[in-house]
């Protein structure tokens, strides 16, 4: 259980995961696989007539977002982001880090049918950022972990409004409002403290709640993720950090290599690098340069404008470690490709390579970038002990 509870466990099998949905597509074996994740699952005609793969993509990816979101709360309330001036730094280097990406994407592509494109490299993975940060970052400061997991919390909610309102349509209005009503319950019934003997029902309340509320949210038309992040943020502390805890496991060994495993599961492209269209380059470029541009310009100037005291201000090079850890998309960014260009499946294919291109070479350069600073500060801090 130590293992899956572990920062570096879940980008090694994300790692693996996205490797062997990649290889097994390309596979022999590939139309069969494809087959199986396109199979339907629940009462046709209805909302929850959903594929395996959208099972997955809206309907686990909702409890990662939920564990997320709880954790971003967690720092906001009682953290190291309660003092607004520290968690305005992370906030305003996220803004640069979603609209730089943005800019270089419209850059390539804009003037193209693929400018669509353009919400795809604003995210950042969360679970593979910090992963890095533990395997390669022991004796770095406290403080680039937080500003790494406040930053890649919210460019994925970014990434989330994007998706509620670019790829959202239809919309329910009685389905969203009754989810809202739901999400205040929910957040009402999570801060009571109940007695020993209604735990239990208590706990199952709360999921039923849960459960409405996603089902709302599926059936309003907005994205069903939303549901996991409305519900983390008014979740009780008590109750939340007690899911969170409980859930990581599950989240670490089984919801996110699954969605790495389906979304990484298309067959590339044959064609020439000449042929490969703008949203491809788009991509690649917007996420690993677009990223470390706009991160670190606009945190650089945060720290400066916000007045950070020394102690709270992270450092240039640490900084650019974290900005390079931004270009690790993943997750959200592979949700966003599929969204934006899921009836073009050459196109889409295309975006899958590059975020897996992008976010390979945002991980190695991020990877070197920590262990050389961790260096620096396992040395800096060995002469003030010996000194």
């Amino acid at each position: 259980m130590k293992l899956l509870r572990s920062a570096r466990f879940p980008a090694v099998v994300l790692l693996i995961a996205a490797a062997l949905g990649l290889a097994l597509s390309n596979a022999p074996s590939g139309a069969a696989l494809a087959g199986f994740l396109d199979t339907h699952l629940g009462p046709r005609g209805t909302a929850f007539d959903l594929s395996i793969r959208h099972w997955i993509s809206d309907g686990l990816l909702a409890v990662f977002f939920l564990t997320a979101a709880i954790e971003l709360r967690h720092e906001l309330t009682v953290g190291r982001l309660t003092r607004p001036r520290e968690a305005l730094v992370p906030a305003i280097a996220a803004v640069g880090g979603v609209l730089v990406p943005i800019a270089l994407y419209l850059l390539v592509a804009g003037g193209t049918e693929y400018a669509r494109g353009w919400p795809i490299p604003t995210a950042t993975d969360i679970a593979f950022a910090l992963g890095v940060v533990a395997v390669f970052g022991r004796g770095l400061p406290g403080s680039v972990r937080v500003f790494l997991l406040a930053l890649a919390i919210l460019d994925d909610i970014v990434g989330i409004v994007f998706i509620a309102v670019l790829f959202t349509t239809d919309v329910n209005v009685v389905a969203l409002i009754v989810a809202v009503v739901l999400v205040v319950g929910f957040g009402v019934l999570s801060r009571l403290r109940p007695s020993s003997a209604m735990r239990v029902p208590w706990g199952l309340a709360l999921a039923a709640i849960g459960l409405a509320t996603w089902a709302a949210v599926l059936q309003s038309g907005v994205h069903a993720t939303i549901a996991g992040v409305a519900l983390g943020l008014t979740m009780g502390p008590r109750a939340g950090d007690r899911l969170a805890h409980a859930l990581e496991p599950a989240v670490n060994a089984v919801v996110l290599p699954l969605f790495a495993f389906a979304a990484a599961a298309v067959v590339i492209p044959q064609v020439a690098a000449d042929e490969l269209t703008p949203a491809f380059w788009g991509v690649l470029l917007a996420l690993p340069v677009g990223k470390l541009l706009g991160i670190v310009a606009a945190g650089w100037l945060a720290q400066r404008l916000l007045g950070t005291t020394a102690n709270a201000r992270l450092a240039l090079p640490d900084l650019i470690a974290a900005a390079l850890l931004g270009g690790i998309g993943f997750t959200v960014s592979l949700l966003l490709g599929e969204l934006a260009f899921g009836a073009d499946h050459e196109a889409g294919a295309e975006v899958t390579i590059a975020v897996l291109l992008a976010s390979t070479i945002a991980m190695l350069l991020g990877s070197t970038a920590v262990a050389v600073r961790a260096r620096h500060w396992r040395r800096a801090e060995a002469g003030s002990v010996e000194t």
